[in-house]
């Protein structure tokens, strides 16, 4: 073991104290420094760095002035997660450490829209822009998917990454509202395609921006099918790096549909702790395996409500429900959410606390499942995760 390695295990021990980092009593010159800062890197292991931060980083700069820089080219969102470590090696150093992230997210499926070659090869190059499609989805309505998916949105930008949004739920379109953009309407710059409307940063595009409120959207499925085609193929869609679709509740045949037609790259499912949601739940990740779509994992919302006065954890819809169905489904449990009263206003008014508070601790949740859905991705899906199985062979 190292001078190195050993000074690590002190970093994260909690019964030794934080000392500045020296060796035979003397300060740590620059390469010392740098080949500590690379040894801690190895050795920081998490659910989302599960053979440490080196293993996925594509490029590393250390630039060491008044304070120490360490330049990340990550393939995920890691910046919240990442900013604890800054935090600790500072400590430890006696200097302030800080992270810069750049991100090359990558699409983890390759895809081709449309069966025919021409149109396929038009609306591949549209779509190109696209890097990855996750679907939000849940097995009932009721749970808070889109309030859900609104929040990992503006979650995972404020962590860096291009975000758009698509609310697929053609009976029901609430996306609109809750990003503060109701009786808004799409512009086209071309006559052809429609501009996403922009919100905060957000790009979104929602049937509720093209029909009117109080019209009953009555269609049957191959209408509402055809109707979300549009949306996602007629839309001018800037760059992004992940875009999130809200998914309509259930697992009929609508659901199906959109699960085979649209390119998606993994799907993430949204439940209660109650008995009822976690079987319909149950549901939606059976029909994603129909479709071999990959499951991410679970999100729990409405884990608990904490008590405004005591700070009490009240567990009104059940306890560990998430959890256990990760357990017996082989998933990852995302994270889980508290009922707060927050959350709701913020999704009543079209407003949102992870934009205006990104460090307050609703926003804290948040960011951590977008850091998971980010990471997870990465390392279930893409070729280039250190988790991915090699095959070698013998001469």
């Amino acid at each position: 073991m190292t001078m190195f390695s050993k000074k690590f295990g002190q970093i994260f021990s909690k019964s030794t104290p934080k000392t500045d980092v020296k060796s035979n009593g003397e300060a740590l010159n620059a390469s010392e420094i740098e080949s500590f800062i690379k040894d801690t890197l190895s050795h920081y292991i998490s659910d989302n760095f599960p053979q440490g931060v080196l293993a996925v980083c594509q490029q590393l700069s250390i630039i060491q002035k008044k304070k120490i820089t360490i330049k990340l080219l990550m393939p995920f969102v890691c910046h919240g997660e990442l900013d604890l470590l800054a935090q600790t090696l500072s400590d430890n150093l006696a200097c302030t450490v800080k992270f810069e992230i750049d991100l090359a997210i990558k699409p983890v499926r390759q895809f081709s829209l449309g069966n025919d070659k021409n149109k396929a090869e038009q609306e591949g190059t549209r779509q190109g822009k696209v890097a990855n499609i996750i679907a939000i989805a849940s097995g009932k309505g009721g749970v808070g998917k889109s309030t859900t998916t609104v929040n990992l949105a503006y979650a995972l930008m404020c962590e860096g990454a291009r975000v758009g949004i698509l609310d697929a739920d053609i009976y029901g379109p609430s996306i609109p509202s809750m990003l503060g953009l109701k009786n808004e309407k799409p512009s086209s710059s071309d006559g052809k395609l429609m501009t996403p409307l922009d919100a905060k940063g957000l790009s979104a595009m929602s049937i509720g921006f093209l029909v009117d409120e109080a019209d009953a959207t009555v269609w049957r499925g191959p209408m509402a099918s055809s109707a979300f085609n549009q949306l996602l193929n007629e839309t001018d869609w800037p760059e992004l790096d992940y875009l999130l679709i809200d998914m309509p509740p259930g697992t009929g045949d609508i659901q199906l549909t959109l699960a085979q037609k649209v390119p998606v790259a993994a799907a993430v499912i949204v439940t209660t702790p109650q008995d009822i949601a976690l079987i319909d739940a149950v549901k939606g990740i059976a029909m994603f395996d129909k479709v071999k779509v990959p499951v991410l994992g679970i999100v729990e919302n409405m884990s608990y409500h904490l008590c405004e006065n005591c700070g009490h954890q009240s567990h009104i819809f059940g306890e560990a429900g998430g959890e256990h169905m990760a357990q017996d489904h082989e998933t990852k449990l995302l994270g889980q959410l508290p009922l707060d009263i927050a959350i709701r206003q913020d999704a009543d008014f079209g407003e949102s606390d992870i934009i205006e508070n990104s460090a307050g601790e609703i926003a804290n949740h948040y960011r951590k499942i977008a850091r998971n859905i980010s990471a997870q991705l990465f390392l279930q899906c893409d070729t280039a995760s250190p988790l991915t199985a090699t095959i070698t062979t013998r001469a």
